[in-house]
C-alpha cells in the first residue's frame, strides 16, 4: 500500500500540493489528472524517491520495484530486444551468476539459480518481451536492430517496452500514449488491464483512462482528491461538486447582501445599533465560499474559410510511396466541404502516407488529382513543430504570418491558446511539446483553411486543450481528414471512417469498437502458426524441455553427493584436530608420569580408532569425487 500522510511537496520553491493524505492499495490502477504544471510528474518523482517532501511522510513497501519510462535513450549499439531485457535487473543478474556457476561447476548454485530463474519467468522472458514489442508496433526484423538506428519516437516506445517488461511492483507511466498510434494504444490498454502491478497513469486520453483505471487522483488548487471509477465518473463527481459549491456560493452571497443591507440601514439608529454590530461580527466570522468555475484557459474557433468549393480535392486511381517501396495503390477519394473523415489502420499501413498524398507532401504515382482553385489546405503533423523558430516568440510567428494585423488582436488570439502576457513574447525553444503543438495549431487555424489534414494533432495536448480543439472542429465548416489515437476526438468529430490496410484505402463498416475487434482478429490470425512451423517449434520446445529435465535429473544426483562431501570434510577436519591433539600429548615426556597406565592405553586406542575413521572417510571422499566427475562428464 502507498500512503501519503499530510504531505506537502514543491518545485523550485513553489508549493504544488499542500497537506495531502491518501491511501492507494496494491493492485490499484490509478489515473492521475490535473492541469499542466499542477504537480503530476512531481508526484511521480516523490514516489520514486527523486523528490523529497517539504512536510509529511510518504510510505510504500521497501521491497517494491518501481518502473518508470526513461525520458532519454542514448544511441546504444545494443539490439532492441536485449535493451528491453536489460530493464529486468534481477533476470540479468541471475543470468550472469549462472554463467559463473556453470563455468566453475558449482552444481548447487546452478540448481538454485535455475529454480529462481524459472520463478521469475526467465525461460519465457524473450517471448514476453517480443509480445510487448509487437504490441507497440515493432516487427520481428526490428528486434536485432541497434537502439541507435531508431528515431526519437521509436526510442520512446523502446523505453515504454522496457518499463512494461521488467516485472515492477509499481509502474509509473507519464503520457504513455504519446508517439503511439491507435492500434498500439488499444494493445497497451489490454496489457495494462491484465497486469498485476500497481499502476499510476498520467494521461490526457479520456477513453484510455476510462478503459484502464479504477480510481482517479486529481490535483487541483494544491489539493489532492481521490475518486472511484474512471475519468467519466470523475467528471460527473466533479460537476456535481462544482454545482454544489456554486449553489452554496450563491446562497451565501444572498445572505451577505441581506446582512450588509441591514448593517447599512440601521447602524446609525440607537435602537438597532446592537443588532447591527452583531451582524457585522457575523460577516467577519463567515468563511467565504469561492464561486465554482472550470479553469479552461483555451477559447478559440476556426475562422470562416474565404471559399468552400465543392469538391475541394479529388484523387482517382492514385498510388503513393517512397523511393524504396510502394505503400498505397488504387486510391480514389473525393473530399467535400463538411466531410469529416477519420483514418484507421495498423502501424505502418500508410495512414500518414495517405495524409501526405492529400497534402501534396509526397509525389502521386499515377492516377489523377484535381484541386479546386480556391483550395486552401491546413496540414498538421509532428514535423510542423520542427519548423517553429526556436529563438523567436509566439507573437513573432503570428506577426510574420499577418504583418499588417494590430499587435493587440494577435495577442488576444494567442491568449485563446493560453499564450498570455510574457508567454507571448518568450522564445519558443524552451517550450514543452504541448506548448509547441498549441502554437503550431494556432498558426494553422489562423490561415483559414478549407481542408484540414491532421496527423495526430492531440500529441502532448492536455485534456482541456483537446476538449477545446474538439469543440472547434465540431463547428468547422470545411473538409477534414484526421489520424488520431484519441478515440474521443474520433468519435465526436469524424462522421466517416476509412480503413488503410494491405495497400488499399476503403470505407470501414463499423465503429471504433468494431475496429478494435478487427485488430484483435488480425493479431490472432498472425499468431496462428503454420503446421510445419508449429511442428518445428514443438520439436524445439520438446528438446529444450528434455534438456531441462536432464539437467534437473543430474542436479538431483549431484545434490546428495555434494552434501556427503561437505559432511565428510567436516568430520575429517574434526578427527584430524582430535588426533593431532592426542599425538601432541603422546610426544610430551611428562605425559606418562601424569596419567596412569590404563588411561594411557585408552587414549592410544582412541588415536587408533581416529586413524581408521580418517582412512575410511578419505577413501569415501575420493569415491564421491569420482562419482561427481562422472556426472559432470555426462552433463
Amino acid at each position: 500500500m502507498i500512503a501519503l500522510r499530510q504531505v506537502t511537496f514543491a518545485r523550485a520553491g513553489r508549493p504544488l500540493v499542500i497537506d495531502a493524505s491518501l491511501q492507494l492499495h496494491a493492485g490499484w490502477r490509478v489515473g492521475v489528472v490535473g492541469a499542466n504544471g499542477c504537480g503530476k510528474s512531481s508526484l511521480f518523482a516523490l514516489l520514486a524517491g527523486e523528490l523529497h517532501a517539504e512536510a509529511g511522510a510518504v510510505d510504500l513497501p521497501a521491497s517494491w520495484r518501481i518502473a518508470r519510462v526513461a525520458q532519454e535513450t542514448p544511441a546504444l549499439r545494443d539490439a532492441a530486444l536485449e535493451f528491453v531485457l536489460d530493464g529486468d535487473a534481477e533476470l540479468r543478474r541471475i543470468e550472469g551468476e549462472l554463467a559463473v556457476a556453470e563455468a566453475t561447476g558449482d552444481g548447487e548454485a546452478i540448481g538454485r539459480l535455475h529454480g529462481r530463474y524459472g520463478e521469475i519467468g526467465g525461460y519465457s522472458a524473450k517471448a514476453r518481451v517480443a509480445e510487448v514489442l509487437h504490441g507497440l508496433g515493432f516487427g520481428d526484423a526490428d528486434f536485432a536492430r541497434p537502439v541507435a538506428d531508431f528515431s526519437g519516437g521509436w526510442r520512446v516506445r523502446l523505453n515504454l517496452a522496457r518499463a512494461l517488461s521488467c516485472r515492477a511492483d509499481l509502474l509509473l507511466l507519464d503520457e504513455p500514449t504519446n508517439h503511439l498510434d491507435l492500434d498500439a494504444v488499444l494493445w497497451l490498454e489490454q496489457w495494462l488491464k491484465n497486469m498485476p502491478a500497481t499502476l499510476l497513469l498520467i494521461s490526457h486520453d479520456r477513453d484510455f483512462l476510462d478503459a484502464v483505471v479504477g480510481q482517479v487522483l486529481a490535483i487541483d488548487q494544491q489539493r489532492i482528491t481521490l475518486t472511484s471509477g474512471g475519468y467519466s465518473d470523475y467528471e460527473r463527481a466533479r460537476a456535481a461538486r462544482l454545482a454544489t459549491q456554486q449553489a452554496t456560493y450563491e446562497a451565501q452571497q444572498r445572505e451577505i447582501a441581506h446582512l450588509t443591507r441591514f448593517v447599512e440601514r440601521f447602524k446609525a439608529k440607537a435602537t438597532k445599533a446592537r443588532q447591527a454590530q452583531s451582524r457585522v461580527r457575523m460577516l467577519e466570522r463567515m468563511e467565504t465560499v469561492a464561486a465554482a468555475h472550470v479553469d479552461s484557459p483555451f477559447h478559440f474557433s476556426f475562422r470562416q474559410p474565404s471559399a468552400l468549393p465543392d469538391p475541394l480535392l479529388s484523387i482517382e486511381n492514385a498510388a503513393a510511396g517512397y523511393v524504396d517501396r510502394n505503400i498505397l495503390q488504387d486510391v480514389t477519394l473525393t473530399l467535400r466541404p463538411g466531410c469529416r473523415i477519420g483514418l484507421l489502420g495498423r502501424n505502418g499501413a500508410g495512414k500518414s502516407t495517405l495524409v501526405k498524398l492529400l497534402a501534396g507532401a509526397v509525389a502521386q504515382q499515377g492516377g489523377e488529382r484535381r484541386e479546386a482553385k480556391a483550395l486552401r489546405i491546413g496540414y498538421f503533423a509532428q514535423h510542423q513543430l520542427e519548423q517553429l523558430r526556436p529563438e523567436e516568440s509566439p507573437l513573432w510567428h503570428m506577426q510574420k504570418l499577418e504583418p499588417l494585423t494590430p499587435e493587440q488582436e494577435l495577442r488576444d488570439y494567442l491568449g485563446g491558446f493560453d499564450f498570455r502576457g510574457d508567454m507571448a513574447t518568450r522564445a519558443v525553444g524552451p517550450f514543452s511539446g504541448g506548448e509547441k503543438s498549441r502554437l503550431a495549431l494556432a498558426l494553422l487555424i489562423r490561415t483559414r483553411p478549407n481542408l484540414l489534414l491532421l496527423d495526430e494533432p492531440t500529441n502532448h495536448l492536455d485534456l482541456e486543450m483537446r476538449e477545446a480543439l474538439t469543440f472547434a472542429l465540431q463547428d468547422y465548416d470545411g473538409g477534414m481528414v484526421v489520424v488520431s489515437h484519441d478515440r474521443h476526438l474520433l468519435r465526436t468529430c469524424a462522421d466517416e471512417l476509412l480503413l488503410v490496410a494491405d495497400g488499399r484505402v476503403g470505407e470501414f463498416d463499423g465503429d471504433l469498437d468494431d475496429y478494435a475487434a478487427w485488430l484483435a482478429a488480425r493479431r490472432n490470425a498472425e499468431k496462428a502458426p503454420q503446421p510445419e512451423i508449429a511442428a518445428g517449434k514443438n520439436e524445439r520446445l520438446q528438446q529444450r524441455a528434455d534438456a531441462r529435465a536432464n539437467r534437473q535429473a543430474l542436479l538431483a544426483q549431484r545434490r546428495p553427493l555434494l552434501k556427503e562431501i561437505e559432511q565428510l570434510e567436516r568430520k575429517l577436519a574434526r578427527w584430524h584436530e582430535e588426533r593431532s591433539a592426542l599425538e601432541t600429548r603422546f610426544a610430551d615426556p611428562d605425559f606418562y608420569a601424569a596419567v596412569d597406565r590404563s588411561k594411557s592405553e585408552e587414549m592410544h586406542r582412541q588415536a587408533g580408532v581416529l586413524g581408521e575413521q580418517i582412512d575410511a572417510a578419505e577413501m569415501r571422499w575420493l569415491e564421491v569425487h569420482e562419482a561427481l566427475e562422472g556426472l559432470s562428464a555426462i552433463d
